[in-house]
């Protein structure tokens, strides 16, 4: 077994098959890798370990959680592009991977060319939360308010890049307003920030601020997907609020290195996509703030390539810089 510090080791394994002659072998006739870009126990590893704890019932094979953070996600995503295209190596990626491409000055690897989709697993919602004291009670007074004071207002995020800060360049570009970012080494610091006033607003998962929601602490103001999110049901969108056209969120999928043969593709999107509609799996994934969506190869391959327009377009108007 490899060291602690590198592999960790999710499910034990227990009746596993013997491997079968070459050329008879049927997908998995061993243990799966399952690369994690960053460390154990936020969002990405929960959900990877949830996936794969079921996966290995299943397939009755290892599912190994390999976490290797780092490097803005690219260390562990390149550990997937270069590993062999048998399915194998799997690993789950997060936004960040469709934005790398237009803030890095160089990457490893070609973010298209390099990976093959499998299935997308979950996106979040993002929820806009303000300090009570703002003298704003919804979006249309926010906006008119940040109009009246160019640059007097400002907003946390837990780095740079990040979905929330994505999404609050995205507002401002389109509403032609101009808060400024606050970056912060982390969710809880950009929270805390927000909650002292500090800091006036961010935008997080709702899992992460939905306590503080309740105790007054912070005021929901609107969430960012087109839909309303299922654990903040009073709380409108962003396009409910006026602002046209607005969906963003962070989201969760399933990658392999480029060149995986069309038969493990397809028995590793189907198994990944049954295990995401379990109804215990999915209600686990809604407690966590995290919207279940599965989608084919194609599909989700249509959809990397759409986000990666989206925000490479943004990076360029507002000159996101690299790093």
């Amino acid at each position: 077994m490899k060291r602690a510090g590198r592999w960790t080791v999710v499910i034990a394994l227990t009746g596993a098959p013997v491997g079968f002659a070459a050329g008879a072998e049927q997908f998995p006739a061993r243990a799966v890798r399952w690369i994690v870009p960053v460390a154990p126990a936020g969002t990405t590893d929960i959900l990877s370990r949830l996936i794969g704890m079921r996966l290995h019932e299943n397939w009755g094979q290892q599912v190994v959680i390999d976490n290797r953070p780092g490097g803005a996600f690219v260390t562990g995503t390149d550990i997937i592009a270069k590993s062999t295209a048998d399915g194998y190596t799997v690993g789950m990626l997060l936004s960040p991977h469709a934005v790398n491409p237009f803030v890095m000055k160089k990457l490893p690897y070609d973010s298209v060319k390099d990976f093959q989709p499998i299935t997308l697993v979950a996106i979040v919602p993002g929820v806009m939360t303000m300090n009570p004291n703002v003298p704003a009670k919804n979006l249309k007074e926010l906006i008119a308010l940040a109009k009246a004071k160019p640059g007097a207002l400002n907003y946390a995020s837990p780095a740079p890049m990040t979905s929330g800060h994505l999404s609050m360049e995205l507002l401002n570009l389109q509403m032609g307003i101009s808060i400024t970012h606050v970056p912060y080494k982390g969710g809880a610091p950009a929270m805390a920030a927000t909650i002292a006033g500090e800091a006036q607003m961010m935008i997080s998962g709702p899992a992460t601020v939905q306590a503080n929601i309740k105790a007054g602490k912070l005021r929901a103001i609107a969430v960012t997907t087109a839909q309303r999110s299922p654990g903040l049901p009073d709380v409108p969108t962003f396009q409910e609020s006026g602002v046209a056209g607005f969906d963003t969120y962070e989201w969760y999928g399933v990658f392999a290195p480029a060149g995986l043969p069309k038969a493990v593709l397809a028995k590793l999107n189907q198994d990944i996509a049954a295990v995401v509609n379990i109804p215990e799996v999915s209600a686990r994934m809604n407690a966590m703030g995290c919207i279940p969506r599965t989608n084919t190869p194609a599909e989700f391959s249509a959809f990397v390539k759409s986000e990666m327009q989206k925000w490479g377009t943004l990076a360029k108007k507002v000159n996101l810089q690299p790093t």
